[in-house]
C-alpha cells in the first residue's frame, strides 16, 4: 500500500488552512488559529517577551546518548527467519530507489490523458521518466527517483528543486488484469486538477518530505531550513526496516557480542521490549464463545509503536523511537467529522489507530500482533481463522450466526464487523473499530452499515428489519450508539447536546478516544456543569482525555483558561504542554504564579520550536505569527504572517491574522490592503470578506462594510458568526426586517446559538412585537438551563 499521510480532500477545502489533521475552530478576536508543537529552544524566549531570569528547577541527570542505527542487514545476520519474512512485506517495499527490480509500472512509452494533459511514461539511459505538466503548467520531462508502495498501487516520487520530493498523482494499479489492474490511473479521477490546484502533484499537499516520509523510511529526519526554503531530508534506511519498530539497534548488537562472551543484560540492549504478549494466553469460554486474556495488558507500547504510522496525526518533532510516548512526537486526530462518521466509523483516511481504540478488542487487551504477523504484515491466519483464535467457531462461524451462505462475503467476520472503505481509487481498507452492524442507527442518523454496503440496492430500513428478524429487538444503546447520538446532537445543535457530551465524557464504558472527542466538542459557557466536566477531565490519568479537554478550554475566557490549563503547562507529554501554552499565550507573564513561569517558558519554547520544525507548512507559520501577536510581539507576528503569505499566497488565515495584527498596531488601512490582496487569490472566502467588513467598519465605511458582511454570510450560510454580525450590521443601517430575516434563517441552522436568539429577542422588542420577544427570551432561558 502506498500511504501518504492525511491526504487533503476536496471536502477539506475551506477558508481555514487544511492542516494534516483538523482542529476545532477557535477564534482570538478575528484571527483563525492552527497549532501543534514540541521541543525546547531557549533562544526563542526573547522573541515572545518572556523573562529568562526565572530560576529553573534543578537539572536532571544527564542521560547517556541514544544508541545508533545499524541497518536491517546487521539484524539479518542473527534474525534470518524474520528478515526473510520482512523481505516480502509491504514494509520492506515501502519506498525504494527506482530501478528495474522495484518499478512495477509500464514505462514503455505508455500514455494517460487527464484534465487536458497527456502524460507519457518512458525510459531513457536506464532511468525512468514522466513527461507531464510541471509547476508552471508546461510539459516537461521529470525523472522518477523512488518507488512508493507496492500493493494495490504503486506511486512514484519526483524530485523538484530545493530538496523536495513530490508524490506523482498518477499511480500504477498493481492488481492483476482480471481485477482491472495493470494500468495507469489518476488518483483524482473525474476531477480537473491543473498546476494551480492545491491537489496538483507539484503543490505542498503532495510533498513527500512532510506528508509521507516519516512513515515510509527509517530514522527519517525532515531537516527543513526555513531561511533557504530547502529540505535536506535524510534517513538511515530508505524503507521501513527493523529499527523503525524496534528502535536503534547498536546496543542490542553489543549485547549479542557480550552474551557470546558470557555477559548478561535483561534488556538485551533493546531500546524497547515489544513483549506485552510474552507469556500471555487466551482462554475461550464455551458459554459465551469469547476469550479472556490471562492478564490485563499493562501498556500500549506495541500499539503506539504501530500508531506512529497507522494513525491520523500531525508530527511535532523528529526522533520518535519505539517505546517513547506517542504524544511526545505526534498530535493525534480525535473522532471529529468529517474524518469519522458520527458513530466513529472511518470516513476519511484515518488509518487504524483511532478506530481500534474504540473497539471491544482493544478494551479486552488485544494488541496489533495478536492478529497480524509484524514481520510479514499479513494476518496470522486466513479469513475467519484469525478470528477463531479468540472466538469459538462453533458459535460464530456458521449460518446460525451469520445468516449467510458459507463461503459468501456475508459469512466472513470482516465482511460484517470490519467493513471496508476504498481510498486512492483502488485501496479498500478495513475499519478497525470491530463493531456490530447497526442498521437501525443508519435509519436514525444516516451512518453507514455493513449490510447495505454489500446489498447496495436495499436501504437501511430493510437491513434493520432483517437484523431484528434474525437477532431480535435491538439491544439497549451501546458505546457506538451513545457516541453517535451525542456527536449527531452536537452537529445538529440540539438543545441537549451539551448534556449528552458530558455524559459521554464521564462514561467509563466508553473508549478513551470517544470520551476525549466528547470533551473536545463541548462549547461551555464560563460557568456550569461543562466547565466542571473539563476540570475533572484535565486531571485525568489518561493523556488522551486531557488532550481532548484542552480543545474545549480554548473556547473559554482567558482567566478561566489560565485556571484550567495552567497546571498542564508542566504535563509529562509535550503535545499537551504546547496546547496548554497556545491557549495561554495572551496571559501576561506577571499574572503567572512563580512556580508556573518556568513551566510556561519551557512550553512556550517547545511550541515555537514545533512551528519552526514545521515551517514548511503555512499553518505552522500562521500559528507562530498568532502566538507572537498574543505575546505582544507585533513585529515578529507580522514577519511570520508575511512569510506565511509568501509560502502560500492563497492562505486565508495568514491574511486574516495579519490584518488583525495591523488592527492592533492601528494600521487598518494596511489591513484593508492585505485583505483585498487575499481576496484576489481567494475571492469566495467568507472569512476574508468578513474580516474586510470589520476593517471597513473601523474605518467608518459602514455601507461598504455591510456589503462585505452580506457577502460573507452568503458564501458561508453555515457560519453562525457571519450571519449574526451581518444581522447586526443590517440593523445598524436601519434594515430591521432584513436583520430579523437573516437571524431567523441562521437560527434554522444553528438552533442553539445564544447570540442569535438574544438578538432576535432584542430586535423584536425594539419593533414592538412583545410576543415574539418573549418567545425568544424564553428560548434563551431554556438554552442557558441546558448548558
Amino acid at each position: 500500500m502506498s500511504k501518504k499521510r492525511s491526504r487533503p480532500t476536496r471536502s477539506s477545502r475551506s477558508d481555514t488552512p487544511a492542516p494534516v489533521l483538523p482542529a476545532p475552530n477557535r477564534r482570538s478576536r478575528t484571527r483563525l488559529i492552527a497549532a501543534s508543537g514540541i521541543g525546547i529552544a531557549a533562544v526563542a524566549l526573547a522573541a515572545f517577551g518572556l523573562a529568562t531570569r526565572t530560576k529553573a528547577p534543578p537539572s536532571a541527570p544527564v542521560e547517556p546518548p541514544l544508541p545508533s542505527f545499524v541497518g536491517t542487514s546487521t539484524c539479518a545476520s542473527c534474525h534470518a527467519a524474520e528478515n526473510a519474512q520482512w523481505n516480502g512485506s509491504q514494509h520492506g517495499a515501502a519506498m525504494a530507489v527506482a530501478n528495474e527490480r522495484t518499478v512495477l509500472g509500464d514505462f514503455n512509452d505508455a500514455h494517460l490523458d487527464h484534465a487536458g494533459v497527456t502524460t507519457r511514461f518512458f525510459k531513457r539511459d536506464g532511468k525512468y521518466f514522466v513527461r507531464t505538466d510541471g509547476p508552471d503548467g508546461k510539459l516537461a520531462d521529470f525523472e522518477v527517483k523512488y518507488t512508493f508502495g507496492v500493493q494495490p498501487l504503486q506511486q512514484y516520487l519526483i524530485e523538484l528543486p530545493r530538496g523536495r520530493l513530490q508524490a506523482f498523482s498518477i499511480a500504477w494499479d498493481t492488481r492483476p488484469k482480471s481485477a482491472n489492474g495493470q494500468r495507469w490511473f489518476h488518483l483524482r479521477a473525474g476531477e480537473r486538477v491543473t498546476h494551480t490546484d492545491e491537489l496538483h502533484w507539484t503543490q505542498p499537499s503532495q510533498n513527500w518530505n512532510y506528508m509521507c516520509a516519516d512513515c515510509h523510511s527509517t530514522a527519517l529526519r525532515k531537516n527543513y531550513d526555513a531561511s533557504s526554503d530547502q529540505f535536506r531530508t535524510s534517513w538511515s534506511e530508505v524503507s521501513v526496516g527493523c529499527e523503525a519498530c524496534h528502535g536503534p539497534g547498536s546496543r542490542h548488537v553489543a549485547w549479542a557480542a557480550d552474551r557470546r562472551a558470557g555477559a548478561s543484560d535483561s534488556t538485551k540492549g533493546l531500546v524497547a521490549r515489544l513483549d506485552e504478549r510474552n507469556g500471555v494466553h487466551w482462554t475461550t469460554s464455551a458459554a459465551t464463545g469469547n476469550s479472556t486474556r490471562s492478564r490485563p495488558r499493562a501498556s500500549d507500547r506495541e500499539i503506539e509503536t504501530c500508531a506512529q504510522c497507522h494513525s491520523r496525526r500531525v508530527q511535532i518533532a523528529d526522533g520518535y523511537v519505539a517505546g517513547t510516548p506517542y504524544l511526545d512526537y505526534y498530535r493525534p486526530a480525535l473522532l471529529s467529522r468529517p474524518l469519522y462518521h458520527a458513530d466513529g466509523q472511518q470516513r476519511d483516511e484515518v488509518y487504524d489507530w483511532g478506530g481500534f481504540l474504540q473497539s471491544r478488542m482493544y478494551a479486552k487487551g488485544v494488541t496489533c500482533s495478536d492478529c497480524h504477523n509484524p514481520h510479514t504484515g499479513k494476518l496470522k491466519a486466513d479469513g475467519n481463522a484469525v478470528c477463531a483464535t479468540c472466538h469459538l467457531p462453533a458459535k460464530y462461524d456458521g449460518p446460525q450466526h451469520t445468516h449467510h451462505q458459507a463461503g459468501s462475503t456475508g459469512a466472513t467476520c470482516t465482511g460484517c464487523h470490519m467493513p471496508t472503505t476504498t481510498y486512492m481509487v483502488v485501496d479498500p481498507r478495513h475499519d478497525h473499530s470491530l463493531r456490530i452492524p447497526r442498521p437501525a442507527l443508519s435509519v436514525a442518523l444516516g451512518t453507514p452499515n455493513a449490510c447495505t454496503s454489500c446489498h447496495t440496492t436495499r436501504d437501511a430500513k430493510w437491513a434493520a428489519a432483517k437484523a431484528e428478524a434474525w437477532y431480535g429487538p435491538a439491544p439497549a444503546p451501546g458505546p457506538h450508539e451513545r457516541l453517535a447520538s451525542a456527536l449527531a446532537a452536537a452537529d445538529a445543535g440540539a438543545l441537549d447536546a451539551q448534556a449528552q457530551l458530558r455524559a459521554l465524557a464521564a462514561d467509563p464504558g466508553q473508549s478513551r478516544i470517544a470520551r476525549a472527542t466528547a470533551l473536545a466538542e463541548l462549547t461551555p459557557p464560563p460557568g456550569g456543569p461543562s466547565v466542571d466536566a473539563l476540570r475533572v477531565a484535565l486531571a485525568d490519568s489518561s493523556a488522551l482525555i486531557r488532550f481532548g479537554a484542552l480543545q474545549a478550554v480554548g473556547r473559554l475566557p482567558l482567566t478561566l483558561r489560565l485556571e484550567l490549563a495552567g497546571p498542564l503547562l508542566g504535563d509529562p507529554l509535550r503535545s499537551i504542554r504546547i496546547e496548554a501554552v497556545r491557549l495561554l499565550a495572551a496571559v501576561p507573564t506577571e499574572q503567572l504564579a512563580p512556580d508556573r513561569q518556568y513551566a510556561f517558558q519551557r512550553a512556550a519554547a517547545e511550541f515555537v520550536e514545533t512551528q519552526r520544525y514545521n515551517a514548511d507548512r503555512v499553518e505552522a507559520r500562521v500559528a507562530l505569527g498568532t502566538f507572537f501577536a498574543d505575546r505582544g510581539n507585533a513585529a515578529a507576528a507580522e514577519s511570520e504572517l508575511q512569510s506565511a503569505i509568501r509560502l502560500a499566497p492563497s492562505s486565508v488565515p495568514a491574511y486574516v491574522n495579519l490584518a488583525d495584527v495591523y488592527r492592533l498596531l492601528g494600521r487598518d488601512a494596511e489591513g484593508e490592503s492585505i485583505l483585498r490582496t487575499g481576496l484576489s487569490h481567494a475571492p469566495r472566502s467568507g472569512a476574508l470578506h468578513y474580516a474586510l467588513g470589520l476593517v471597513l467598519t473601523r474605518l467608518k465605511r459602514s455601507d461598504t462594510a455591510l456589503n462585505e458582511f452580506s457577502r460573507a454570510a452568503g458564501l458561508e450560510p453555515g457560519n453562525a458568526r457571519f450571519a449574526y454580525v451581518n444581522a447586526i450590521a443590517l440593523h445598524s443601517s436601519g434594515k430591521i426586517d432584513a436583520a430579523i430575516e437573516q437571524l431567523r434563517s441562521a437560527l434554522a441552522i444553528h438552533q442553539t446559538d445564544g447570540d442569535i436568539i438574544s438578538a432576535l429577542a432584542d430586535f423584536y422588542r425594539q419593533r414592538g412585537d412583545s410576543a415574539q420577544a418573549m418567545h425568544y427570551s424564553a428560548r434563551l432561558q431554556q438554552l442557558s438551563a441546558n448548558r
